[in-house]
């Protein structure tokens, strides 16, 4: 993996874990009010970004790549409600690695099956590693285990992953669809489709708003670019590969939920997201 990839992959990571520990901390006010102040936000921040590169591209998008900007919003609309579920159900340094470590190696594998990639021997056992952690992650330590709830919710978040990582990743290294467009199609989409349903409660909304704007705009602004930064990776780099190392946030997530939310068994989810990252790196190298 280039030097190039790897730099866009470590700045996601630190954006992506933190984005999640902001979507934790207002997960109590419902997901779809949430995600819909989230998401309007998101809009409006990256619009200029989105407007600058088609003034600077001129890309030309044929139907495909519409298809593949409606798709992209489908599949992150179910990614970012599912998250919210688990996050309500249970802690970050669960959900957020279980999720996050099955989506990419639900990723890896259908890289390998649909699209032909053929990683070595090497990066086998990093993927070995990488279901090792997640499944250390979901056993019970020595207080409590967590809850079948937040483990059922984290591994949907991670079926969508994957599905929205192979989707894009077509999208921006087949189709050519530039990775800022397919980055903010999600959000647009999104946006639209929780607005019939927060509108419908305008006193819960601008409670939502007036309790939770700094977590709102916080997520608005390193959400997409977390993303983006991922796709730009994608549209040069082995999706088998790319999938697999950004979850290098899983180790940002867990420390975050300790040092900010004050969640228990450290000790043990570190371990596992030490063999994640073990499972990330051999990948990386191999």
């Amino acid at each position: 993996m280039s030097s190039t990839a790897i730099a866009l992959i470590l700045a996601a990571a630190v954006a992506h874990a933190s984005w999640n520990l902001f979507s934790k901390q207002a997960a109590e006010t419902g997901a779809a009010f949430f995600m819909w102040w989230f998401a309007v936000a998101a809009a409006i921040i990256y619009a200029p970004v989105v407007a600058g590169t088609a003034v600077l591209s001129h890309p030309h998008l044929r139907a495909a790549n519409w298809l593949f900007l409606a798709g992209t919003g489908v599949l992150h609309t179910g990614y970012f409600l599912f998250l919210q579920f688990g996050y309500r159900h249970g802690d970050l340094s669960v959900a957020y690695p279980i999720g996050r470590g099955s989506g990419a190696l639900l990723a890896a594998i259908a890289g390998i099956v649909l699209l032909g990639e053929r990683p070595g021997i090497v990066a086998v056992i990093g993927i070995a590693a990488i279901i090792a952690g997640v499944v250390a992650i979901g056993l019970p330590g020595a207080s409590s285990a967590p809850k079948p709830a937040t483990i059922a919710f984290a591994l949907t978040t991670g079926v969508f992953i994957a599905c929205y990582t192979l989707w894009d990743k077509y999208a921006v290294a087949v189709l050519r669809t530039p990775p800022v467009f397919q980055g903010y199609a999600g959000i647009a989409m999104l946006s639209v489709t929780f607005a019939p349903v927060v509108l419908r409660d305008r006193r819960r909304l601008g409670q939502v708003w007036r309790d939770f704007s700094r977590q709102v705009l916080g997520a608005a602004t390193l959400a997409p670019l977390a993303y983006m930064l991922i796709l730009i990776a994608l549209s040069f780099t082995a999706v088998s590969v790319v999938a697999p190392a950004r979850e290098i946030s899983v180790l940002f997530g867990i420390l975050l939920g300790r040092r900010m939310l004050g969640e228990g068994s450290t000790a043990r989810r570190l371990a596992a997201g030490a063999a994640i990252v073990t499972g990330i790196i051999i990948i990386a190298v191999g």
